[in-house]
């Protein structure tokens, strides 16, 4: 009788500490709503895709790189082929929709698609506007010398949101990367210097002049694809690309952009006069705040510049 007693009460002990131990663990353990938020409502981390992504969170509106990704929101740049000999060579690439290829797009600078194609040294820079056949096959002519490039698609499905998407082509042979050299702002293409100004720093919204001179005069540019010039940037080492935005009524060649971290950037300026396109690149270094190089940081010797042979279509 005594043992009995004493296992009932040994059971009651147990279910009263076990009680409490339930108790204090709903008081002091996680909440359940801040893990949801930290998972995800399905319970993917957050953060994991979606604007920012491929940086550090950054949120709407603020400076973020492009054409990292070969496939987002239910579009893909898919490329005929991955692999093409040196040369002049005819491109061909879809942009895939959810079940088919798209074929429907948006008119954006006067043209349905914009295409960038650079070697990974950001050399050979080509932007050029492919035509499209009824099945939705981009196809365009472009010259390529040894060595990894990437193929950066811009555009806006009709009645979709606009995507930049990027692939990687290989073209076998010898390569050997070309440096890219310290920061130069000034740059020689065609018998016309080009200087470009502004601020280069990073998560800032920054305003970019270029000015275009011919024998000591500045020349008036003529409109291109509905601006005063167009201006790509690239970051070096993932080739991230960022949005420029032209400033189509000021009558000079002044663009938008915000770099979104530190690093090289190499940028390509397309302007027209005599009523054919020229390209003159540049280099810039962006740093943090309060370490601008300035508008006036120009190198001593010009830059690297790519006629419109380069796969300019007029």
């Amino acid at each position: 009788m005594r043992t009995s007693t004493r296992v009932l009460g040994f059971l009651a002990v147990l279910v009263l500490v076990l009680g409490l131990g339930w108790a204090a663990g709903r008081w002091l353990g996680p909440d359940e709503g801040s893990v949801a938020a930290d998972t995800g409502e399905h319970g993917q981390h957050a953060g994991a895709g979606g604007p920012g992504a491929d940086g550090a969170g950054a949120g709407h509106g603020e400076a973020v790189a492009a054409g990292l990704q070969v496939s987002e929101h239910g579009h893909t740049l898919t490329l005929a082929e991955s692999t093409l000999p040196a040369g002049r060579q005819e491109l061909a690439f879809t942009i895939e929709g959810e079940d088919r290829p798209v074929t429907a797009y948006d008119v954006v600078h006067e043209k349905e698609l914009h295409l960038i194609v650079v070697r990974r040294d950001l050399t050979g820079f080509q932007h050029v506007h492919p035509t499209m056949d009824a099945d939705g096959t981009w196809r365009v002519e472009v010259d390529l010398d040894p060595g990894p490039w990437r193929v950066l698609a811009d555009f806006a499905p009709t009645g979709g949101e606009p995507h930049v998407l990027g692939a990687d082509l290989f073209v076998p042979g010898d390569f050997e990367p070309a440096p890219l050299g310290e920061q130069d702002l000034s740059a020689s293409v065609d018998a016309y210097d080009v200087n470009l100004g502004g601020s280069f720093v990073a998560g800032a919204e920054a305003t970019l002049t270029a000015t275009v001179s011919r024998d000591g005069e500045v020349v008036d540019l003529e409109p291109y694809l509905g601006a005063t010039g167009h201006l790509v940037a690239l970051r070096a080492g993932d080739l991230g690309y960022l949005h420029v935005h032209p400033e189509e009524d000021a009558g000079r060649a002044e663009f938008h952009t915000a770099f979104p971290s530190v690093g090289t950037y190499r940028l390509f300026l397309d302007f027209k006069h005599d009523g054919v396109v020229h390209t003159a690149a540049f280099t810039a270094q962006v740093d943090g705040a309060g370490h601008d190089h300035g508008p006036h940081s120009h190198g001593e010797d010009g830059g690297e510049g790519e006629g419109d042979d380069h796969g300019h279509d007029h």
